[in-house]
């Protein structure tokens, strides 16, 4: 079972919500702000829906806290237009936004996609781990861990996704709109910030190379580039 942890302040939309994600298989928990929100993570929460505009605690503050903690998957809800929310929302680690309102069909999509880059996948414990090896960097995606230099490093779900997607990809320069089709499970839109804050996250906690290089490169008006070492 996928375990759902819904926290939003708007008890009608959460009784509907938990109607239809629990018609789709889920197993919802249910929390009216952040402060129940928090108290209500664990080990078994999948992913985390997230209202931004919530009494006692709000869905921003909740995210800053958790992050300190867990990198549980988490998919804001937002108001309409609230673009400041969304970019604050990517800056503190959420996954990926949704504006309200939004349909059913659009929130399942959303969820699943994000479900599909962050669970670990099923191994045979006889069998060595795969491993993604790229110059100081190894990753390995089913154990959802990022060593750099031999040191483990903190990552989210997507942040581990879209430097594996770089890693499969090295030298060659990858557009925004194949970034987010491939790594976040949607189309790019006008004003969609999210690739670039997740870019940004990422290379924060990528420690700098020994050759002082950048490890991934902007191209204005092209997209990114993950730099290949100096032969």
């Amino acid at each position: 079972m996928t375990n759902i942890l819904l926290v939003d302040d708007d008890t009608e939309l959460t009784a509907l919500l938990t109607d239809i994600l629990e018609l789709e298989g889920f197993t919802v928990i249910e929390a009216n702000n952040g402060e129940q929100g928090l108290a209500k993570v664990n080990a078994d929460i999948d992913l985390i829906l997230l209202d931004v505009m919530m009494p006692v605690m709000n869905g921003t503050e909740m995210l800053r806290r958790l992050r300190e903690q867990h990198q549980t998957p988490v998919l804001m809800l937002t108001a309409k237009g609230e673009e400041i929310d969304r970019v604050l929302g990517l800056e503190l680690g959420a996954d990926d936004y949704l504006p309200k309102p939004f349909s059913d069909r659009e929130l399942l999509a959303r969820m699943r996609a994000i479900l599909r880059r962050t669970r670990p996948s099923s191994e045979d414990p006889r069998d060595p781990p795969e491993c993604l090896h790229y110059q100081d960097i190894d990753i390995y995606p089913g154990r959802q861990e990022v060593l750099c230099g031999g040191l483990p490093l903190v990552m989210t779900g997507t942040e581990l996704a879209l430097l594996s997607y770089f890693i499969s990809h090295p030298g060659t320069i990858i557009a925004k709109e194949e970034l987010s089709l491939e790594v976040l499970g949607k189309r790019l839109t006008p004003f969609d910030r999210a690739i670039d804050m997740h870019v940004s996250n990422l290379r924060k906690k990528l420690p700098p190379r020994d050759d002082g290089k950048p490890r991934i490169k902007t191209l204005r008006g092209k997209g990114y580039l993950l730099v290949e070492a100096t032969p």
